[in-house]
């Protein structure tokens, strides 16, 4: 590893400009055929129908204004490039596209690409750093030599656009159901249910405040997965699965569903998190009848489909998800490197006697 890193590839890493345009289309869908001379974050699949190039349109096509996008230049010729979103909310980088292209020096133009990143992210005080990709083409490898750490995996399910879509529910069977829309009240609440599923490592990493359980619609970017970075292209409703008689203090939940009915060209978006001792059979269901009624109501001539992130912790949703007809089509590991110094919080202790 040392030995490559020596024999760097020349060029420079610069910030990216309107005229690079074209070539970073070009460069990205290249790098997501996946070819032996080319290298990328594999997320969520290889191949059609669903790849990130579709999942996330052209990767100057989505920029928001405290976005970043870096790109390699050798000769005037673009080599690699890597895309970060950076939450309006919180001082978090999200990479969602790291490709270069050589077969040769893919390697080391990516390491480049990423070390200006961290570099760049120290200037700017960003807190934490999170990616998602495929354990193969030495992915794994790359950002734990940066100093990110594997934490958790998550499953990638995909339901076809062939299949029907189950009729919407009507407001009385939801209600039955003990299915109703969330709300910023619910915050509380969908905060302890996150807490009862999730386990307590990945809690500390993720560091998911109350705050941000509040702020539902388009920005909404809890629970976290790989596959956040879609909603930016959708209309992000949730529903709360109420827990018959509520817990102890009448506001637990058992589940939760967050759906983004896609705007663009890409598949519609489905994350359930939900007690274990619950079945989300009627949840999925429900949430599925409210995609087809959101697409039947609106302009959508192109169906690609259903995606769900489920991660390992969270079965068995995943089985629940395969019974509605989703198919597992990719695992992807999630990784997340934390830059911030952690100390201790001021806390009441016992007075002593002197």
């Amino acid at each position: 590893m040392t030995g490559q890193r020596i024999a760097r590839p020349g060029g420079k890493v610069r910030a990216a400009r309107l005229t690079d345009l074209a070539a970073l289309g070009e460069l990205s869908r290249l790098c997501q055929a996946r070819n032996g001379e080319t290298r990328s974050l594999g997320l969520p699949v290889s191949g059609p129908p669903i790849g990130m190039f579709n999942l996330f349109r052209l990767p100057l096509g989505a920029f928001r204004p405290n976005d970043l996008l870096f790109v390699h230049e050798d000769g005037g010729r673009l080599g690699g490039l890597i895309r970060v979103e950076r939450e309006a909310t919180r001082d978090e980088w999200t990479i969602v596209e790291l490709d270069a292209i050589g077969a040769s020096n893919a390697g080391d133009i990516r390491f480049r690409l990423l070390q200006h990143l961290m570099r760049e992210g120290a200037k700017r005080a960003a807190a934490r750093f999170h990616v998602a990709c495929a354990d193969d083409q030495g992915n794994v490898e790359l950002f734990m030599q940066a100093g990110f750490a594997r934490y958790g995996d998550e499953k990638v399910l995909f339901r076809k656009p062939s299949l029907a879509l189950p009729d919407p529910w009507t407001p009385k069977r939801a209600a039955a159901a003990g299915i109703r829309s969330a709300t910023p009240g619910d915050a509380l609440a969908l905060m302890r249910l996150w807490g009862a599923v999730t386990p307590q490592p990945v809690q500390r990493l993720e560091v998911v405040r109350l705050v941000d359980w509040e702020r539902q619609g388009t920005h909404w970017r809890v629970p976290r997965s790989s596959l956040a970075p879609i909603l930016r292209f959708a209309e992000v409703e949730a529903y709360v699965l109420e827990r018959p008689g509520g817990g102890k203090d009448g506001t637990e939940l058992a589940g939760v569903a967050q759906i983004g009915v896609a705007r663009e060209d890409q598949p519609h978006y489905l994350k359930i998190l939900a007690r274990s001792d619950t079945d989300v059979a009627e949840l999925v269901d429900f949430a599925l009848g409210i995609i087809r009624a959101r697409t039947k109501a609106g302009d959508h001539r192109h169906e690609h489909g259903v995606i769900a992130p489920v991660r390992t912790y969270e079965s068995p949703i995943d089985r629940r998800l395969e019974d509605a007809d989703f198919e597992s089509v990719a695992t992807v590991t999630l990784l997340m490197k934390e830059t911030l110094v952690r100390v201790a919080e001021p806390a009441l202790v016992p007075a002593g006697v002197r």
